[in-house]
């Protein structure tokens, strides 16, 4: 049964380790879900968020891999319970001025915001776990819900220990 991994991943701030990076995991049959990459906060490294979906018996060895590829300092796996973890979403949802006010209400219950207003659309930005961004996506659904746009997960790890 496939399961969901998030790994971080810290590397050399260099061209072509991402590429490095997704061959090992297409080797062994995973599919991302998710990849976010930014600067570190010493801008010669980068850190790299990548949520996968697979086989739990050869996940280890992709641990192992990322770790013996030359620009990789560090990949680990992150339980949830061990990190502090966000996405952001924008949510375009085509909406009549006489909907507005059921939007607003959504928009307010999930500490959203609006950040932009056209006559017949709205824009929602959002901040929280996958659940929530879940969540607000199956509401604004069947309310008009255009398109959505996903940041892919942040994880960092709690206390003083390096993500």
């Amino acid at each position: 049964m496939e399961e969901k991994f998030a790994i971080s991943i810290y590397v050399c701030n260099k061209p072509g380790v991402l590429v490095r990076l997704a061959q090992t995991f297409a080797r062994r049959g995973y599919n991302v879900d998710s990849l976010v990459v930014s600067a570190a906060h010493n801008p010669h490294f980068s850190r790299i968020t990548v949520v996968v979906q697979g086989e739990p018996e050869t996940f280890n060895q992709i641990i192992r891999q990322l770790n013996k590829l030359v620009d990789v300092v560090h990949a680990m796996h992150h339980s949830d319970t061990d990190v502090v973890d966000r996405e952001m979403a924008l949510f375009k949802v085509s909406v009549k001025p006489s909907q507005r006010a059921e939007i607003f209400q959504i928009v307010e219950v999930f500490r959203a915001k609006t950040v932009d207003i056209t006559d017949n659309s709205l824009v929602i930005e959002t901040t929280g776990d996958s659940s929530k961004i879940d969540a607000l996506e199956n509401l604004l659904g069947p309310m008009g819900l255009l398109e959505m746009v996903r940041s892919g997960k942040l994880i960092m790890k709690r206390g003083l220990e390096e993500t």
